[in-house]
């Protein structure tokens, strides 16, 4: 498939709940309660309970990995967090992924930028992955 500057090739909204970030703790070790405790996040001035970034980012790989079918042609994946995504204990958070051509190299490689945000605040300031040709 050729591909072009400003391509959009995946596209996905994950739902985040409370439940979400306590499997993630359990899986990563990340037993901030920042991540399941209103009472703490308030306490250190947060706007509630946060998702963790590592997951963020995590599910952002993964779009890109559902795209290419083959996650061993990413070359680079990198990440400026800017806004946390806070998840409601009732509703939750949805977080959408959009990945975009940045970038077609002589080489046959591609820059991926993603675009990530959570209701209308950009969640990365700056996340680009770089895809190796088949």
């Amino acid at each position: 498939m050729q591909l072009a500057k400003g391509d959009v090739v995946a596209e996905k909204t994950v739902h985040l709940t409370r439940e979400s970030l306590v499997r993630y703790a359990g899986a990563s070790g990340d037993f901030n309660p920042i991540h399941y405790r209103d009472d703490v996040a308030e306490r250190v001035g947060l706007p509630g309970v946060l998702a963790h970034g590592m997951l963020t980012m995590g599910i952002g790989s993964s779009v890109l990995g559902e795209w290419l079918g083959d996650t061993g042609r990413l070359r680079s994946y990198v990440v400026r967090f800017t806004k946390p995504v806070v998840v409601d204990g009732e509703t939750g958070a949805d977080v959408t992924y959009v990945a975009t051509v940045g970038l077609v190299k002589d080489d046959g490689s591609v820059r991926i930028d993603l675009t990530v945000t959570a209701g209308s605040d950009k969640v990365f300031g700056k996340a680009q992955a770089v895809v190796v040709p088949q």
